[in-house]
């Protein structure tokens, strides 16, 4: 195999290994997938000013997020249907996480259940967590996440409804997958992937599955949440997930600087700009560009993460550049998962941390936590706020 470089190289790989709708599932977007495009073309628009004859020695990529020590400023984003990815998937991406000295975010909509990655893990992991209208489904999520002894938990908030993503209706979406000749003609060519699902218990959502009530298709990401989540969500039931999780809290998907004003006065630690990968709203700004404006308006009172386009070490360096005090790759770790299993995951934030680490070298910093908005060219368009 030639020598993998790139987290591109991890995509292409992750292609051929993986069936086509868990592919698709990662590697698509809503409607017409501007958003989705647009989450990573931005990140280039952004230059970087090169430094000469500057001190590189003695470099370090050490931070915090949460006051959470972490060998770089990136955490592995919550993505759902991990385990189906490569079997075990969450396991070996938590692990992975574990021994790089990051965080890993579980999904909700996981295979492995908070208990198997507890079980296999020795550090606390974060939880993610979907709002859903079932009060006890809730308390008891958030107590379960208490007992496996979760340091943080993750509350995504733009996802009330599911936006519409053709390829996931197209292939039937499933977990396990539904099977039709179209589909296991496809499964059929992937032979590493179906060796391992053989070889695990772990094929059903594993934090719904004999825990929900009264869900008629908990194998159906779309059908779960059309009957669970709380489409009736505000400020005032965000404050009672407050009230439920006492430990630190961060909300996800954050685009709009009045929203970040109302995530601090719920009382959340952090808060992540984030349009869900692209795969809610079509037409929203990416990321990347809500940043700047976000920080105008709650950056020295709330600690604030990216998510969302993130597939290079370079991208770490300019969101941070910008302000944010972490960042999380969702797709660039399921491309290693997909391809290598947990070898891959570790290869892929490997690949980041190093191009990370030499790009601050050029831009004349040794110490991650002080870059600034010094090293960046950035287009007029991504600052000040919304018009």
């Amino acid at each position: 195999m030639p020598a993998i470089t790139s987290i591109e190289d991890l995509r292409r790989i992750y292609q051929r290994r993986v069936p086509r709708m868990f592919y698709d599932y990662a590697e698509s977007g809503s409607w017409t997938e501007q958003t989705f495009r647009a989450n990573t073309t931005d990140f280039a628009d952004i230059l970087l000013r090169q430094r000469i004859a500057v001190d590189m020695s003695n470099r370090s990529t050490a931070s915090q997020m949460i006051g959470q020590d972490v060998a770089m400023p990136v955490a592995l984003a919550p993505v759902g249907l991990t385990g189906m990815q490569n079997a075990d998937g969450e396991i070996k991406a938590a692990r992975a996480a574990e021994k790089f000295g990051v965080p890993f975010t579980l999904s909700t909509m996981s295979i492995c259940s908070i208990e198997d990655v507890a079980e296999n893990t020795t550090k606390p992991f974060w939880m993610q967590v979907y709002t859903l209208k079932d009060d006890d489904f809730m308390q008891r999520l958030f107590d379960r996440a208490k007992a496996a002894k979760c340091s943080a938990a993750v509350i995504t908030v733009d996802l009330q409804v599911l936006g519409q993503r053709h390829k996931d209706i197209k292939n039937g979406l499933s977990a396990p997958p539904k099977l039709t000749p179209r589909s296991v003609a496809n499964m059929m060519t992937k032979v590493h992937w179906g060796l391992g699902m053989l070889g695990t218990k772990r094929r059903f959502f594993g934090n719904i599955v004999g825990h929900a009530q009264g869900v008629s298709d908990p194998s159906s990401l779309s059908s779960w949440t059309a009957e669970a989540f709380d489409e009736a969500l505000d400020w005032d039931r965000i404050r009672q997930f407050r009230k439920m999780w006492d430990g630190p809290l961060i909300i996800k998907g954050i685009i709009d600087p009045r929203d970040a004003r109302e995530a601090l006065n719920v009382g959340a630690d952090a808060i992540i700009v984030s349009n869900h990968g692209g795969r809610q709203l079509d037409g929203a700004l990416s990321a990347i560009r809500a940043l700047p404006a976000i920080m105008d308006a709650v950056g020295d009172r709330i600690e604030v993460h990216l998510d969302s386009g993130i597939r290079s070490g370079q991208d770490v360096l300019k969101a941070l550049a910008l302000g944010a005090k972490g960042t999380y790759v969702g797709r660039a770790f399921v491309y290693g998962l997909g391809a290598m299993g947990e070898t891959g995951v570790t290869k892929a934030l490997e690949i980041i941390h190093k191009e990370l680490d030499v790009s601050m070298a050029f831009c004349g910093h040794r110490d991650i936590r002080e870059v600034d908005h010094d090293i960046l060219m950035v287009p007029k368009h991504f600052t000040g706020d919304w018009a």
